[in-house]
Formats: C-alpha cells, sequence, structure tokens
C-alpha cells in the first residue's frame, strides 16, 4: 500500500516539474520575441504580405462559376495565417540550431526534469505567438474587407486551424533538428512546408483542380485543415459552409499529423541523448 502511495506521489511530483519547467521554456521563448524581434516579426509580416498580395492579384479567382465567397480576402486570409503559423512552427527548429551550436541546450538537458519539457515549452510559446499573429491578421483583414459568415466561429475554427498547423510544423522542425544539429535542416523545414502547402487548395477550391494536382490536393490532409479554416468565410450558401462535416476532417488531420511530428521529434530527443 505505502509503495502504490509513494509511486504516485513521484508521478504526481514528476508531472508537476515538467509543467513547471516547460512554462519556464515557454517564458524564455517569448522572452527571446522581445530580444530577437527580427526573429519574430517576419512571422507577422508573412501573413499580412501574403494576404494582401495573392487577395489583390487574384480577385478575379471570385467570378468563377461556384467560387465559395465573392470577397477574395475571405479565402486568401486563411493562407496568410496558415502560412505565419507554419512559419512560427519550424522557427522552433531555427531557435534550437542556435541553442544546439552555442551549447545552451546541452545545459538544459542536463538539467534534472522530463525531456518532454525540452518539446512542450516552446511548442507553448509558439502557441501564444501565433494567438498574437491570428489577432493581427483577423484585424488587418477586417480593415481589407474580409467579413465573416458565421460570427465568432468563425475565428474560433481559423484560430484552431492556426495552432494545428504551428504544432504540426514546430514537430517537424524540432525533429529535423535535433537530427541535423544545424542548418543543414533548414532547407528541408521550408522546402517541405511549401511542398505540402501549395499541393492543396492554399490557392483555388477543389472542384476548380485538375489533373495530377486535383489529386495530390484531394489526399493532401492540409486540404481538410484549410477546409475547417476557411469554413466560416466562405459563403453560407455554399456547400463548403461551416459544419461538422466540413470540419472534422481538418480536426482529424491535426491530430494525426500533430501526433506523428512530435513523435518524430521526441525520438529525434532521445537520439541526440544516447
Amino acid at each position: 500500500m505505502s509503495t502504490n502511495v509513494n509511486t504516485a506521489l513521484s508521478k504526481r511530483d514528476m508531472h508537476s516539474t515538467t509543467m513547471r519547467s516547460s512554462v519556464q521554456l515557454m517564458k524564455r521563448g517569448l522572452i527571446n520575441v522581445r530580444r530577437l524581434p527580427s526573429a519574430f516579426i517576419p512571422t507577422i509580416a508573412m501573413p499580412i504580405f501574403n494576404m494582401v498580395s495573392f487577395s489583390g492579384t487574384f480577385f478575379a479567382l471570385t467570378k468563377m462559376p461556384n467560387f465559395p465567397t465573392d470577397r477574395s480576402v475571405n479565402w486568401f486570409m486563411p493562407l496568410g495565417l496558415a502560412m505565419g503559423s507554419a512559419f512560427g512552427g519550424i522557427g522552433l527548429g531555427f531557435s534550437l540550431v542556435r541553442d544546439l551550436e552555442n551549447g545552451f541546450y546541452d545545459r538544459m538537458r542536463m538539467s534534472p526534469t522530463s525531456r518532454i519539457s525540452l518539446i512542450v515549452g516552446p511548442i507553448m510559446a509558439t502557441w501564444v505567438r501565433v494567438t498574437l499573429i491570428s489577432i493581427i491578421v483577423f484585424g488587418v483583414g477586417t480593415l481589407l474587407g474580409a467579413r465573416p459568415t458565421a460570427g465568432v466561429m468563425s475565428y474560433v475554427c481559423s484560430w484552431i486551424a492556426a495552432i494545428g498547423i504551428s504544432t504540426i510544423s514546430a514537430g517537424w522542425g524540432l525533429g529535423l533538428a535535433y537530427r541535423f544539429q544545424d542548418m543543414r535542416g533548414a532547407a528541408i523545414m521550408q522546402l517541405t512546408l511549401f511542398v505540402t502547402m501549395f499541393l492543396s487548395t492554399a490557392q483555388v477550391p477543389l472542384n476548380v483542380m485538375s489533373g495530377w494536382l486535383h489529386t495530390v490536393a484531394r489526399i493532401n490532409p492540409v486540404t481538410n485543415i484549410f477546409r475547417l479554416s476557411r469554413s466560416g468565410w466562405v459563403n453560407t450558401n455554399d456547400p463548403g459552409h461551416m459544419s461538422w462535416s466540413n470540419s472534422y476532417g481538418g480536426l482529424i488531420a491535426i491530430v494525426c499529423m500533430s501526433a506523428l511530428t512530435l513523435t518524430f521529434a521526441l525520438r529525434g530527443l532521445k537520439k541526440i541523448d544516447k
């Protein structure tokens, strides 16, 4: 009986220590935003630039038959937000490489805490940054004429998609950084990000695609995440409007892809420990 109680207490202490360590690492990540604004400003500028450039350049897409909205900014704002969130996630990979090269990460690895906190803490900081980016993008999008079709839930779904994409990207970026341990992995991080994004419905709906691009986009799980993100920004009389049937696929994609990339990151960390 005493052994079971001690085991339960030790597990509770371990979880408490992991959470405290994760919170401190989150704070460190947020402090670095103030110390290195040059690493954070691009993650704000990119979604705004993408939203403005794509919605202005491709505004005529809304004239296509069965296009789900008559406002180009409604279609491209979630794309800009997704790109900013993705780069915010893989930015953890860049930060990790910097810590590995200057030796600071070795000191964190020697600290008496769970290794999981070394992944959870930075990701929590990324969630805070992505939330800030989302608020700014929503504000700029509103000024440009973006109008939700499902009220508050429009913003909530886009924010959930942004958090999901940042988590997926963070796991992928950390996993590559653990394996390469230098900037050689940076090119792979960015290349895979662009390929995955633009081989989906990032720019046009699935029903206007054809050929191999339609096939790839249809099976690309990022398409489901974009459907979730845009579900509150398309016309309510369109088949793609907000509903559970058009949202659960994005949630499943986020959970599954996050589990895969975070497992990839955790295995990379264990490889360093060996």
